[in-house]
């Protein structure tokens, strides 16, 4: 199995002396491509900061991480931003959309700002398989927070990536329309061979995975193959008492 992304000895730390907070103390982790992975722990355990170093958002104090098989840390800040827009997916909590733009023209956006020309059969796939082929010419003022949700997720696949990073994308939603964009993520997996990482903290939403990583204290203490929600659960639980 090859790896989407992978790290090791990673390790970021912020602030310094009184200050100094290490939210990721020399992590390892592999990010298996076609897989569907998500990231748990305790508030404050590191799980944002994993995903945001994985994904080139944010600087590793030391270590090293990659995307496919490129470096993140020799590249220039021009191609690491290349590399983002071309081989990462994003979709945030907080749908992250612009209100000026069409459903349509928000999915295209990073495509259109790399001067690329969508592939049209994968861009139907995509818009048809989140089920949005009669909204396209909507604002998102004129869509629900699942319906925006869905088109966040149509954004991030447009372009083919790597790699998608969710974080948190369900936190805004109802239950019902959270099962929906939970329930088009592990299609991309199952059908278009998508990688997925997912930071969440709902059993729920972690049972969708394949596997789940457990972080506590800017370290991953455990992982499980096949969750459900309430195996999830009972694991969140032993945590929260070893920590009382």
């Amino acid at each position: 199995m090859t790896n989407a992304a992978h790290a090791t000895a990673l390790t970021k730390v912020y602030g310094s002396g009184d200050t100094r907070v290490t939210a990721l103390d020399s992590v390892d982790v592999e990010i298996e491509t076609g897989r569907f992975t998500a990231i748990m722990g305790p508030s404050g355990s590191g799980k944002s900061t994993l995903m945001h170093c994985l994904a080139g958002l944010d600087f590793i104090s030391d270590g090293r991480v990659w995307i496919g098989d490129v470096e993140l840390s020799g590249l220039s800040d021009k191609n690491l931003t290349k590399l983002r827009r071309d081989a990462v997916g994003f979709v945030f909590q907080a749908f992250n959309l612009v209100p000026t733009l069409t459903a349509l023209e928000n999915i295209t956006l990073p495509l259109d700002i790399a001067g690329r020309k969508p592939d049209q059969a994968w861009l139907d796939t995509v818009i048809d398989t989140v089920g949005l082929r009669d909204r396209l010419k909507h604002r998102p003022s004129e869509l629900s927070g699942g319906q925006q949700q869905r088109v966040a997720c149509a954004r991030a696949l447009a372009s083919r990536p790597t790699i998608v990073f969710a974080d948190e994308p369900t936190g805004n939603l109802d239950s019902r329309s959270g099962a929906e964009v939970l329930g088009f993520l592990r299609r991309s997996v199952d059908e278009f061979g998508q990688t997925i990482v997912m930071v969440t903290h709902d059993p729920g939403a972690a049972s969708y995975a394949d596997r789940v990583l457990f972080l506590a204290d800017g370290r991953i203490v455990d992982e499980m193959h096949g969750p459900t929600a309430d195996l999830v659960l009972e694991r969140m639980k032993a945590f929260e008492a070893g920590r009382s």
